[in-house]
């Protein structure tokens, strides 16, 4: 007998197949979980709602966190009226700060994106009304200057002013309050504060240190002291300021919540005998480093807290916003009363249920650039790449690799998802589909006039084009709790998989910093341009 016969006859079927006590052949085995992420949660159901993507609101009065799946960190969360607004830190991200509504603080629908300048990354913002007008201040960044600006609008639609500089390099996380007196100010990390002007368009004095924030004890595992997102409220005769400390990521027992009231703000401020009133003790917990929170409260006088953490196990997916109810002491202290946030709770404000998000699939038929899609690290000019027509959305191409394309992405917040698009190349493009955490990491596959280019790790390879490959490619990537399967096809129809599976649970910030999310992105490098006639977005079940 041939060895080649053995390997691939006898020898293949024992090695593919169970045998039995008796010797005979049992039937192949099957095979089991792939990604243990999520596992001890599978139980959690979820309604869904655009796409199939998971909503917290479950329709029977009670919703399920998170809020917002996703990327979603840093909730700057106002009340006027009987309406509540938010938003969140959008980083690198530009058209950025997406501004929410909402009438019971579970469901939310997007009015604009407020930041359209690029003035670096934007972490924790504050927005605020005062005195009929709308204000974000921005903390932003970049690799040669950092400052907090501020930008307005008479409308909560805008149009949003141009950023001011107002010329703070040392702080980041405002908050801006009114005292009694009508006087402004921003609070800022460190204990902080600094008065503003009548218009609150720029400062008004020096940084003045009113608060050193409560220590927790020198055994704690956490990753760094970090005070910083101070959110101020005042009830009855206090006022009270929320600070996140122990550092945003890290081990998943870092972050936490503290507290401190004091009857003028400028001190001196006593310290919750209850701190932390949030954190998490323990990694077997539903969600990992919580934080940063801030406290509203609803038309009926109940309180409650918006903050952000990380779902166990899917640091991928960046940090989400959660929903906790307060309970206050006898003796005027607020306490988080939703336990680990694994279990529904009731609704704040009882509405029937409503839309909430956005799709995430387009059709290309609108400019939605903004409120759904949004560049990495753009230049000023980068919305003129962007152009809507007969055959979709033409990006114009930027750059060598995805590492310097700006690619256009969207937040995903499912533990499971889909993708599809179909792309048109122009002569001397590459284009494609990716998982897009930074310009150093990302995973997916892209395909020019010489074939197809594999990325993983943030790396490319090159792999033979499909037999018949022209100018247009359909690709359609599956990231099923990180186990990452890509398909391409020349017609839409009949799909090939392609031969490399990856798993991306690594992509993160613990490996690569910059608190972001794995994020599904198109992308045109080289030159020319390519169209993406379609983009489909689909939630799983899991």
């Amino acid at each position: 007998m041939d060895r080649r016969d053995l390997i691939g006859g006898t020898f293949g079927l024992i090695a593919s197949s169970a045998v039995s006590p008796s010797g005979l052949l049992a039937a192949p085995q099957k095979e089991g979980l792939l990604s243990p992420h999520g596992a001890a949660w599978r139980k959690q159901k979820w309604a869904t709602g655009f796409d199939g993507q998971r909503r917290a609101d479950l329709g029977n009065g009670r919703f399920l966190n998170p809020v917002f799946p996703g990327d979603h960190p840093d909730p700057a969360l106002i009340r006027v009226g009987d309406t509540f607004y938010l938003t969140f830190s959008s980083f690198e991200a530009y058209p950025g700060l997406v501004i929410w509504q909402s009438k019971d603080l579970v469901n939310w629908a997007p009015v604009t994106a407020a930041l359209k300048t690029y003035i670096g990354s934007v972490w924790a913002p504050a927005l605020a009304q005062h005195d009929g007008r709308f204000y974000l201040y921005i903390p932003a960044r970049t690799s040669d200057y950092r400052s907090i600006f501020v930008i307005h609008a008479d409308r909560i639609e805008g149009p949003w002013s141009e950023p001011i500089d107002l010329k703070l390099p040392a702080h980041i996380d405002p908050d801006h309050v009114a005292d009694e007196a009508g006087k402004r100010w921003l609070f800022l990390s460190g204990g902080d504060r600094v008065a503003l002007s009548a218009d609150g368009l720029s400062t008004a004095g020096p940084v003045e240190h009113v608060y050193d924030p409560w220590r927790y004890p020198d055994d704690w595992t956490v990753e760094s002291f970090s005070p910083e997102g101070p959110k101020i409220t005042k009830r009855g005769a206090y006022w009270y300021m929320i600070t996140a400390v122990g550092g945003t990521a890290g081990p998943p027992t870092g972050h936490m919540v503290i507290v401190a009231r004091a009857k003028d703000l400028g001190g001196p401020w006593e310290d919750c005998p209850h701190n932390p009133i949030v954190r998490t003790w323990s990694a077997e917990e539903k969600w990992w480093s919580r934080g940063h929170a801030t406290l509203i409260q609803v038309p009926d006088g109940s309180w409650w807290m918006a903050y952000h953490g990380y779902e166990n196990g899917f640091w991928t997916l960046g940090r989400q916003m959660l929903l906790d109810p307060v309970r206050w002491t006898k003796d005027g202290w607020p306490l988080a009363a939703g336990g680990d946030l694994s279990q529904p709770l009731p609704k704040p404000v009882k509405r029937p249920i409503s839309p909430h998000g956005k799709s995430l699939s387009d059709d290309f038929s609108g400019n939605h650039l903004g409120t759904r899609w949004s560049f990495y690290e753009p230049a000023r000019d980068e919305a003129r790449r962007f152009q809507i027509g007969p055959q979709g959305l033409r990006l114009t191409a930027k750059g060598t690799s995805p590492s310097n394309s700006s690619p256009l992405s969207v937040i995903a917040g499912d533990l499971a998802y889909e993708v599809e698009t179909k792309i048109t190349l122009e002569p001397g493009a590459e284009a494609g589909l990716l998982l897009f955490y930074s310009k150093r990491l990302y995973a997916g596959l892209g395909f020019d006039g010489n074939g197809l280019i594999m990325h993983r790790y943030g790396r490319q390879r090159r792999s033979r084009a499909p037999v018949g490959l022209a100018q247009t490619l359909f690709l359609r990537l599956r990231n099923d709790r990180h186990i990452v399967t890509i398909h391409h096809s020349l017609d839409g129809k009949a799909w090939t998989k392609f031969q490399v599976q990856m798993e991306v649970s690594g992509y993160h910030h613990n490996t690569d910093g910059d608190f972001l999310s794995l994020k599904p992105a198109l992308y045109v490098s080289g030159t020319g341009a390519a169209n993406f006639h379609h983009f489909t977005y689909r939630g799983l079940p899991t």
